[in-house]
């Protein structure tokens, strides 16, 4: 491998051979997970689950913590028809579910809603998410008169820890770990942030002005041939 031209703080951990895709390029990244997720298994929530899978209903899904959470509570497989990002959530649905049960894929929450509203007017669809879920989505659907049942699957729990370590640039995947970074950091108005979708971008220029390269796509090998392709440029 190339010594380290560039070194970057990934703040969610990444597969091995992203990591090795970008330290060819010469960038190396370090891991700092900033936030980590844990399922809600209550009693109640479970029954929930029990209740849908026995149902014929509209399901969307927004990251692979709520895939998880819910596949592993599930005792056969649902007739749900199923809304799902792309990417690794999409994948993780596929890996659970029946390929075909997947009716629409989107890049982000927005536009997915919009594949709901053109699908299923008026149908009630069951949003499976986190505890800190994104108001894009069930804002969008309720503003077009679509019945959202919103049931938390799993909690986002922030884990700030001080960096000493000067970086080129900085990843971000969502809101929460901005937040929690920056509860405890701060950082040279050089260093280029990342970040995956609007809501995270706008989350960070809430805390800095710095230069932020935004990718639309949730996955993380587009975040990472994004920061390759902005490093490349120079």
């Amino acid at each position: 491998m190339p010594l380290s031209k560039y070194h970057l703080l990934c703040t969610r951990p990444l597969e091995q051979l992203l990591i090795n895709k970008a330290s060819e390029k010469g960038m190396g990244i370090d891991i700092v997970p900033f936030i980590k997720t844990e399922p809600i298994v209550s009693p109640e929530i479970i029954r929930q689950i029990e209740y849908c899978q026995s149902q014929k209903i509209n399901v969307v899904f927004t990251s692979i913590n709520a895939v998880t959470a819910v596949a592993v509570q599930l005792t056969s497989r649902p007739d749900w028809t199923i809304y799902s990002l792309g990417g690794i959530t999409k994948e993780t649905v596929y890996r659970y579910f029946s390929e075909k049960s997947v009716v629409a894929t989107a890049k982000n929450a927005t536009a997915l809603a919009e594949k709901i509203v053109l699908r299923h007017p008026m149908e009630e669809v069951v949003f499976f998410c986190g505890d800190q879920r994104l108001n894009e989505l069930p804002e969008t659907l309720l503003a077009n008169h679509i019945p959202v049942k919103e049931i938390a699957v799993y909690t986002t729990i922030e884990t700030p820890q001080p960096i000493e370590k000067n970086y080129s640039g900085i990843l971000f995947f969502s809101p929460s770990a901005v937040h929690s970074f920056f509860s405890v950091n701060t950082i040279n108005t050089n260093v280029i942030l990342f970040s995956i979708g609007k809501t995270t971008t706008a989350t960070i220029r809430s805390y800095c002005t710095n230069t932020v390269e935004t990718s639309e796509w949730p996955g993380k090998q587009q975040m990472i041939e994004r920061v390759i392709a902005y490093f490349e440029k120079i």
